[in-house]
């Protein structure tokens, strides 16, 4: 359902997306994982016809995005990071206008709406005015437009922004019905969000894609591996570390002293046995195991795995503007725009910050 070929976009010598190629089909959640200014906003306006993208092309529903742009906006519902609401309108107004501009009437508008209201916990705030609406709330309301016409593609940036526990479980679930007959893609930065919601990862940094897979295809693809720790107290072998290395589904063992004199080892596994084989060795040799704990790659490991050079870049860009900074003599920046770096607040603009097309086009 959407097919996207070597998509890239530049403003000038910078580039916001370079060579992305990925697809998502029916029946997927498909989730871009990415820091703030990695690229995923950007491609989300490509793929809904908000940007032309300067190379590559992409197809969503069949439709090609640049050709045929309103076939295209006529099959996705998208919901992006700057809600596209009216607010002087009550809800009810709200989602019943964009419905009509969506092409729905009568009967079929009212199911709809009633549907969407439903669906994202509106009932209560149905005849409240958008301007009174919570952050949540207005979150809600926002979601519901994106699907008021029933699209056979959702694409959603940063869907449970602003909303708390509870809404957000609501979210999910209504995320998880959404994706058994139609394509969904969402955008986020939230990890935990990520490995919740998308059954398959597109991780961004810098605009590039720099990993593809299930959580589970991402941990292995990394090199990120689990673990055994085991800590020792009392009297230990000279030759523990090799002694432990020989066990079935070990690999490299580490060990270190803690504050307490009890030693740490970490052993990486290759067998999901391997605590059990260090439990039976311990009991073997007497040894005083005091603690014995599996602990398993996360998608934090994988995140930093794949993006470690971007960090280590923004380090060195940091530490090289304290350094000029330095060498100022005092002299005050404040209030100064340096190339759209605004000096007194050190914010500098990002792709996922920047301004969305205004309200009445996304409605209509």
């Amino acid at each position: 359902m959407i097919d996207a070929r070597g998509l890239s976009m530049r403003y000038g010598a910078v580039a916001a997306l370079e060579d992305a190629t990925f697809q998502a089909s029916k029946g997927e959640v498909v989730g871009l994982l990415g820091p703030n200014g990695a690229g995923k906003t950007t491609t989300m306006r490509i793929l809904t016809t908000y940007q032309h993208p300067t190379a590559g092309a992409a197809t969503v529903a069949g439709y090609d995005v640049v050709t045929d742009p309103l076939e295209v906006r006529r099959r996705i519902g998208y919901l992006p990071e700057t809600l596209p609401l009216y607010l002087a309108m009550e809800v009810r107004e709200c989602l019943r206008f964009v419905g009509r501009a969506r092409g729905l009437r009568g009967r079929e508008l009212k199911e709809r709406v009633d549907w969407v209201v439903a669906k994202c916990g509106l009932d209560r705030m149905f005849r409240t005015p958008v301007l009174q609406l919570s952050k949540g709330y207005r979150q809600r309301t926002a979601l519901a437009q994106a699907l008021v016409h029933d699209p056979e593609v959702v694409i959603l940036d940063e869907p449970t922004t602003g909303l708390d526990p509870h809404q957000i479980l609501e979210i999910r679930g209504l995320i998880a019905e959404l994706a058994e007959s139609r394509t969904v893609m969402l955008s986020t930065h939230i990890l935990q969000e990520a490995e919740a919601l998308a059954d398959r990862l597109i991780v961004v940094s810098r605009g590039r894609i720099v990993g593809t897979g299930s959580p589970a295809e991402l941990l292995r693809s990394t090199g990120v591996q689990p673990t055994v720790v085991a800590i020792f107290a009392g009297e230990l072998p000279g030759d523990l570390n090799e002694r432990l290395a020989t066990l079935d589904g070990a690999g490299e063992v580490t060990a270190e002293r803690d504050i307490d004199g009890r030693m740490r080892v970490t052993i990486d596994e290759s067998d999901e046995r391997l605590a059990a084989e260090v439990g039976q060795f311990a009991r073997d040799t007497g040894l005083a195991l005091t603690e014995l704990r599996r602990v398993t790659g996360t998608l934090e490991d994988v995140f930093m795995a794949l993006t470690k050079d971007d960090w280590a870049d923004d380090a060195a860009l940091s530490a090289g503007a304290s350094a000029v900074g330095v060498q100022t003599g005092g002299v005050s920046t404040a209030g100064v725009s340096t190339g759209g770096v605004n000096t007194a607040s050190g914010e500098t603009p990002t792709d996922d910050d920047s301004s969305a097309p205004p309200a009445q086009e996304e409605a209509a």
